[in-house]
């Protein structure tokens, strides 16, 4: 994968002026991140089997039923033929090259992220008061309300539009203090009102969905690590960029835009 002419590219077709007014509207690091991409998988082949099977995926998304609406989703897309079948081959090229590239090494990056992908639902009942907490805890916990009702009536936070539940969602986007007595708590057991800031919460633990290294799994680590690898390249591009005079680059100047394998 090599990509080590985006900077002398960029010198040449728009010099130094035309760099500055790029990064002036913000426009040249997506630029940048467009070349580095576009450059990174001009050597992937698509075979006409992928593309078929890309052009049934783009109509089914759209609610179409087969081929034979082809020319519907491109009038209602308002694109060209060219221009879609061009766009569903440098999505084959990427994930294809994503795959070849980091497919190897997703199952260790999964392992590493597990408990920033585990999933939960929870039930949430947050109150400033503590007295009420308690007070709720003991309806929920004696089976004289439900807690769906509390929540709609007494919840204090967004939980009170969807009966108290939350999620499903990573642990990782709760506080620490939630995530630590999730992680222990048992399905179905109402935990007794504990504080976090200036609220009180009672909770109960719906579903706990670890993490599994599945082949959409597999897909998302690969796409993270292509990304990874685009944004590192980017920035040395940048900053190469931004060292470089308005004279042609030496060849010393070139930045080694490969992949170790």
């Amino acid at each position: 994968m090599n990509s080590g002419t985006v900077v002398p590219e960029l010198q040449r077709t728009i010099g130094a002026e035309g760099r500055a007014l790029l990064d002036r509207f913000n426009l040249l690091k997506p630029l940048v991140e467009q070349m580095v991409t576009s450059q990174a998988i001009s050597h992937v082949v698509v075979s006409e089997e992928q593309l078929e099977q890309a052009r049934l995926g783009l109509l089914q998304q759209r609610g179409f039923d087969g081929l034979a609406q082809w020319a519907d989703l491109l009038e209602m897309l308002g694109r060209s033929e060219d221009e879609v079948l061009e766009r569903l081959r440098q999505s084959i090229r990427r994930r294809s090259l994503m795959r070849e590239r980091f497919a190897a090494k997703a199952e260790a990056r999964f392992l590493e992220r597990k408990n920033e992908l585990d999933q939960v639902v929870y039930s949430l009942l947050r109150l400033e008061n503590s007295f009420l907490a308690r007070e709720l805890y003991l309806q929920i916990e004696s089976g004289e309300s439900n807690f769906a009702d509390l929540a709609r009536r007494y919840a204090e936070g967004p939980e009170r539009n969807t009966n108290g539940i939350v999620g499903p969602v990573s642990l990782t986007q709760a506080h620490p203090v939630l995530v630590e007595k999730l992680r222990v708590a048992q399905p179905g057991v109402l935990l007794e009102p504990f504080r976090i800031a200036d609220w009180w919460l009672v909770v109960r633990l719906e579903r706990y969905a670890p993490a599994t290294f599945t082949d959409e799994v597999s897909d998302q680590m690969c796409q993270e690590m292509f990304d990874i690898w685009v944004d590192q390249e980017t920035t040395a591009s940048l900053s190469q960029l931004g060292s470089e005079t308005s004279e042609p680059a030496s060849t010393s100047g070139f930045v080694d835009f490969s992949i170790s394998r």
